[in-house]
């Protein structure tokens, strides 16, 4: 089947068109978004949004292969990108053998790996084997553990030219995009200026070349906390819990099921 979106047409749309791109974790969401947006991320993000855990860090391979299976059930024509999470990637052997997994199990196009300079080398071995990569830098949720904390990155003159030498390196090294989470304005620009490829921006202002977000946050069903980047577009808790109050009330009152919701011609009264 035919992609909406390619390696190609994601690196040609840098300075010519701003791109979006959703999280999505199942085959229903999926196929929601998948007519209104360029990419979708199967995000490591599903273990605080989906699972309820406190961070990114206990997502396994096998998760992240189920549920980037189901986006692709769910979005067959959309350009699917699949997290590799914490642990995955340790050595560029083992991110190889992890890579190959999730694209013979999966229609995924790409994965993403968060790291800097120090994951060049394992980028490019991955590039040089036919996996298209994503890199992620600036916050990046997989070292909030190592990090004390999510930490906005580019305050300060030694952050600010670490993120600009991570990109830099994660270019070169052949990614074909590139997330920058959590940073100044000021550092999503310069990075989005130095880059030939496209940066898609979370949590890092407007001067990116595309966005992305959590649809939990976007859509307001994630509750437990909102991040100041995060523009909710739909109360979706809210909607949710005022039918499903609806829905009980009606079933208690007697007037659900109603006579156009049961079969046949006659419905008994009780």
């Amino acid at each position: 089947m035919r992609k909406s979106e390619t390696v190609t047409s994601i690196k040609s749309a840098k300075g010519s068109r701003k791109l979006t791109m959703i999280t999505a974790y199942d085959a229903l969401f999926a196929s929601l978004f998948c007519k209104e947006v360029d990419m979708i991320l199967v995000g490591d993000s599903l273990g605080m949004s989906f699972c309820g855990e406190p961070d990114t860090l206990s997502v396994t391979m096998e998760q992240m292969i189920y549920h980037t299976k189901a986006v692709c059930n769910g979005a067959p024509e959309s350009f699917v990108i699949c997290d590799m999470p914490f642990g995955s990637t340790n050595t560029k052997e083992q991110a190889l053998e992890n890579a190959v997994e999730i694209f013979r199990k999966t229609r995924a196009d790409a994965v993403k790996i968060e790291g800097g300079a120090e994951r060049a080398e394992l980028v490019k071995h991955l590039c040089d084997n036919a996996i298209a990569v994503m890199g992620h830098v600036g916050l990046m949720p997989q070292s909030v553990r190592s990090e004390g904390g999510y930490k906005v990155q580019g305050r300060d003159e030694k952050s600010f030219e670490k993120v600009l030498f991570d990109a830099a390196a994660i270019e070169k090294a052949g990614a074909f995009a590139i997330v920058v989470e959590g940073v100044t304005p000021k550092l999503a620009e310069a990075v989005t200026r130095e880059l030939s490829i496209p940066v898609i921006g979370i949590g890092a202002g407007a001067c990116t070349d595309g966005q992305v977000l959590v649809w939990s946050d976007m859509l307001g069903f994630y509750e437990s906390f909102k991040p100041k980047f995060v523009k909710r577009y739909l109360e979706g808790a809210k909607l949710v819990k005022e039918a499903v109050a609806k829905y009980t009330e009606e079933v208690k009152n007697g007037r659900f099921p109603a006579k156009e919701h049961t079969y046949g011609s006659k419905s008994s009264e009780c």
